[in-house]
């Protein structure tokens, strides 16, 4: 009976070996990829987690009576690989303080993207060629940003390894730098 007890849990692994998917596991974006070179997914999010922890940790943005309107440009890409898109800091950046911002922050639209949608999305107003004349309707102002975020990513290739230096900056309209951090990291090549 013993014998029998064995076989049967001997058979049941077989069978289930056999049923298990085999195949590539999506690897968690939070970890390295030992086989990966470099900047990484996990890059992307410890340095938009930690640009908005400073952002909304600054002084002036919690003592500010109103709320800050900022408008998200794009990443500056300096490094080697110039046909790479970095703006994937930025667009994290964007949710994570829309998510953790608590009213203290609106973020708005790039003009550009804005205008696109616009234009896609709805119907015409009836003044067509833009005279204001009858059938003309009063578009409601839209919203003016007080503050652009950018970013500057920059690489200082070796022979087999790179440093990026991430370079963060909230810019308000007057042209001031208001906050500014880094992220860095260096990368196998």
């Amino acid at each position: 009976m013993n014998k029998l007890i064995v076989t049967a849990l001997i058979c049941s692994a077989a069978l289930a070996g056999c049923t298990q998917k085999t195949g590539r596991v999506r690897p968690d974006p939070t970890e390295l990829s030992d086989k990966g070179r470099g900047l990484q997914g996990k890059d992307v999010i410890t340095a938009s987690d930690k640009m908005a922890t400073s952002l909304l940790s600054l002084p002036a943005l919690n003592a500010s009576q109103t709320q800050w309107t900022i408008v998200v440009d794009r990443v500056e890409n300096l490094s080697q690989s110039q046909r790479q898109n970095f703006d994937l800091f930025l667009i994290r950046l964007r949710s994570t303080l829309v998510r953790q911002g608590q009213g203290r922050v609106q973020i708005i639209e790039n003009l550009q993207k804005f205008r696109e949608l616009k234009s896609r999305e709805l119907e015409p107003t009836g003044d067509r060629f833009g005279q204001a004349g009858p059938g003309a309707t009063n578009a409601p102002k839209s919203i003016q940003p007080d503050y652009f975020l950018s970013a500057r990513l920059s690489e200082l290739p070796n022979n087999e390894t790179s440093y990026f230096l991430v370079d963060f900056n909230l810019t308000k309209v007057d042209r001031t730098i208001v906050w500014g951090d880094m992220y860095e990291v260096a990368v196998n090549r």
